[in-house]
């Protein structure tokens, strides 16, 4: 354990008792497919069909939630201040010549 590391809180993780997401999207995925292959008529738009297209399709919206980038850590800060302030000593100080 570090000296700046902080402990972070149990996520919250609610588990449904009288839904399956899981049942749902295959129920989807089967009507989508019965419908494509001409087994029921064409549905007709539904506003709910669009909702959270746009966020899922633009990059820079994306890229918020999903950056994948690691945050600089406080120990790799403290090392780069202290390797600063040693160069700038032996500049200063004469001691260093290029």
């Amino acid at each position: 354990m570090g000296m700046f590391s902080v402990n972070k809180p149990r996520g919250f993780r609610h588990n449904y008792i009288y839904y399956d997401p899981r049942k749902e999207k295959l129920a989807k995925i089967e009507e989508n497919a019965k419908r494509d292959l001409g087994m029921l008529p064409p549905k007709e738009f539904s506003p709910e069909d669009i909702r959270g297209k746009f966020v899922g399709a633009t990059t820079h919206l994306k890229r918020r939630k999903e950056s994948g980038r690691k945050p600089v850590s406080y120990g790799v800060l403290i090392f780069l201040i202290i390797f600063l302030l040693i160069v700038m000593h032996y500049i200063v100080t004469g001691r260093f010549s290029l």
